[in-house]
């Protein structure tokens, strides 16, 4: 029997279309935003910025709603408040970081403090823009999820172009996951640089180049005079 059409397309072609659509779980990126509240509870107090519980108050109020504005299919107020959760931790990541080097001259902070200051920031800047990263690329994860494929984005993934003639993912529909975009922002922070995904907008481009210049100043300046004076 053949499938019944229904505005131009067949019935058939749809189901097959809502099949290959994959739901992406939210899970890791929640994960990642409650560890980055973690490392930042570790820092020193002469490091927080303001009250030990401002930065964890603040992430838990937008990232409760967060989640039930996702589970309600509230997609506009999901993204605006995933949006103003990535801009509030980077803030408080970026405020740490110039407070430990301000410390620099003076030498206020023992060599093991910034040591592990410096180790707390690098995984937050490393967490901070997967989250940025999977937050914004082809119009946030609520809309790749309802695309088959991944055919174009603000990275170009090596999965989009071998898609055809991989073995493992011929005939399968490939979309980014939260593992991918922390892949790129290990890469970025290890390398200074991306790796195996170009960047194509010039919006990810100007995250990698922040990510990248935070890194720098974590790993040049931060551990390399901590291990001087040890």
């Amino acid at each position: 029997m053949s499938a019944v059409s229904h505005g131009g397309v067949k019935i058939g072609d749809m189901n097959a279309f809502s099949a290959s659509v994959r739901h992406e779980p939210r899970w890791p990126a929640i994960v990642a935003v409650l560890a980055i509240g973690g490392l930042y509870m570790a820092l020193p107090d002469s490091l927080a910025v303001g009250p030990r519980w401002l930065a964890p108050a603040i992430v838990l109020a937008l990232l409760v709603p967060g989640i039930i504005t996702h589970h309600m299919g509230w997609g506009r107020a999901n993204h605006l408040l995933g949006v103003l959760l990535s801009g509030a931790i980077t803030l408080f990541m970026v405020w740490s970081l110039a407070l430990l080097v301000r410390a620099l001259p003076s030498h206020k902070e023992p060599a093991v403090t910034m040591l592990r200051s410096a180790a707390a920031l690098w995984w937050t800047n490393v967490l901070v823009f997967a989250v940025w990263y999977w937050r914004l690329d082809a119009g946030g994860p609520r809309l790749r999820s309802g695309r088959p494929h991944h055919e174009s984005g603000a990275f170009l993934f090596p999965q989009m172009q071998f898609a055809q003639s991989s073995p493992l993912l011929s005939g399968k529909p490939w979309s980014p996951r939260f593992i991918d975009y922390l892949f790129l922002a290990f890469n970025t922070s290890t390398a200074l640089s991306p790796t195996d995904a170009p960047i194509l907008s010039r919006w990810a481009k100007v995250l990698v180049m922040t990510q990248a210049s935070i890194s720098l100043t974590v790993i040049a300046i931060l551990l390399g005079r901590a291990i001087n004076i040890l």
